[in-house]
């Protein structure tokens, strides 16, 4: 594992992957830097997990075995223009920008530089994160596992070819927001049943919950595990034909395929 690791950008998916890894006791807090142009937003996330705040993007770079660009896409650019210089050459550039791929990230920072695709996602603020690990030509097998480890820290990370980025993206790194949408519909149904409100989201939250970890966990087809559900003649088979003659499974599939066209055009 990297001995130091720096974050550039501390949003959503910053805050997940910095309070991942001090959650998980990957790597010592004080071991873990920090930056943003806004200042304060680093410092808020370094006094609730111990991170420590550098001054420039410079300063990071320097300091960092591992170095996470957790920066919009249109700002990859010049956010590389200013570590390009102080990046060690043994460092990894470690991206989670959507959209930006491996040969233009080369582009910014240098042939030789050592970079790492990632395509995380906010889960791993619980621990519960997914990702895909695509390196470039000058990672070591070493360095991916290195890279693979911290993401699986807080979570699950596969090493991915780039090509399979945009499915990924519209799969896993969109895919909470589904999975939320989906739970609040599901409450908003044993509401309009009579359950309170409260209750419901618990309900339906843990039958989630629950149900991906039986997928995962049994190994087992989703559709056996349906099938297992579906009684003859009963309440969940009737559910099932409500939710296909809807276009659950299309509704589902086309938003997967939306996120991942969208990611080709950033």
């Amino acid at each position: 594992m990297f001995q130091t690791i720096g974050v550039c950008g501390t949003g959503n998916m910053g805050r997940a992957i910095v309070k991942g890894l001090v959650a998980a006791k990957a790597i010592a807090a004080d071991h873990i830097y920090l930056y943003n142009i806004h200042r304060e937003k680093a410092e808020a996330l370094a006094q609730e997990t111990g991170a420590v705040v550098v001054d420039t993007p410079e300063e990071l770079a320097r300091r960092s075995q591992g170095l996470i660009m957790a920066v919009k896409p249109n700002i990859m650019e010049s956010a590389l223009e200013t570590v390009r210089e102080t990046l060690s050459t043994k460092s990894v550039l470690i991206s989670i920008a959507a959209g930006v791929s491996l040969e233009k990230l080369a582009f910014y920072t240098g042939p030789e530089t050592k970079i790492v695709r990632v395509m995380p996602n906010t889960p791993a603020m619980v621990g519960e994160g997914m990702a895909s690990v695509s390196p470039n030509i000058n990672v070591s097998e070493a360095e991916t596992a290195d890279v693979v480890a911290i993401f699986s820290s807080f979570g699950k990370a596969v090493v991915t070819d780039e090509k399979l980025i945009d499915a990924v993206c519209g799969l896993s790194g969109s895919g909470p927001a589904y999975v939320y949408m989906f739970i609040e519909a599901l409450a908003d149904g044993a509401v309009r049943e009579g359950m309170p409100r409260q209750m419901a989201y618990t309900f339906a939250a843990q039958t989630v919950l629950g149900a991906a970890k039986m997928v995962l966990e049994t190994g087992r087809h989703p559709g056996a595990l349906k099938d297992d559900v579906c009684s003859p003649g009963g309440t969940t088979i009737e559910a099932v034909k409500t939710l296909e003659e809807s276009g659950f499974r299309a509704a589902t599939m086309n938003a997967v395929i939306a996120s991942a066209e969208k990611n080709k055009s950033l």
